[in-house]
């Protein structure tokens, strides 16, 4: 028998998740629903983040994307969130699967993951990875950027310390240096001296 603690929990749990298919009933057709919420049940299975599932499902048709699509993107999210926690481990938090399933979309290899965490095993790596999301879309080379966000953990930067890197990166763009120069110019800031391997703009 559920004690009332354990049954309350179970009661908010199937709410949160009628909610959350009423959202997908309201935006998706019949077929492309039934594909998206198998892979949405099975991240809640796996006990994976969902929402970012639904949101991608959600922007899709927002922007009136194909079923086809919107399934093959949130498929692709769901699985890069089993990437992110292989490589950062089964005591992941939520947010840093979130991010680390960003990072591997843009193009990072699980190795990185796997490296940042031994680096800071016990420092939530959401922050570093967002920003290492960030430095791709803005146009760093992606082992360029790695190989900043490694040197920033090595480091031992702070959250604060990843979000200046990423505005200060974003600022030398936007005066004219290439993304490559103002990462390397930026994390030696940071860390006083440059990234491993240093590679060429």
């Amino acid at each position: 028998m559920k004690t009332p603690i354990l049954a309350l929990a179970c009661l908010l749990a199937a709410t949160v998740a009628s909610a959350q298919d009423a959202r997908l009933r309201g935006a998706l057709d019949q077929e492309t629903l039934a594909k998206v919420t198998h892979f949405v049940d099975s991240a809640r299975v796996e006990s994976l983040p969902v929402d970012p599932l639904i949101g991608i499902a959600l922007e899709g048709a927002q922007k009136h994307a194909a079923g086809a699509r919107i399934t093959k993107a949130v498929q692709d999210y769901l699985g890069a969130l089993r990437a992110a926690r292989a490589a950062l481990g089964p005591d992941a938090t939520p947010s840093e699967l979130t991010s680390g399933a960003g990072a591997l979309l843009s193009g990072v290899s699980s190795d990185v993951l796997r490296q940042l965490r031994a680096t800071n095993p016990k420092r939530s790596l959401t922050v570093p990875l967002v920003v290492l999301a960030d430095l791709i879309a803005r146009g760093v080379p992606k082992d360029t950027a790695a190989r900043a966000i490694a040197a920033a953990a090595r480091a031992n930067a702070r959250d604060d310390d990843y979000s200046a890197l990423r505005r200060f990166v974003e600022q030398d763009i936007i005066a004219g240096a290439s993304p490559a120069a103002a990462a390397m110019l930026r994390v030696r800031n940071i860390t006083g001296a440059p990234p491993d391997d240093e590679p060429v703009p």
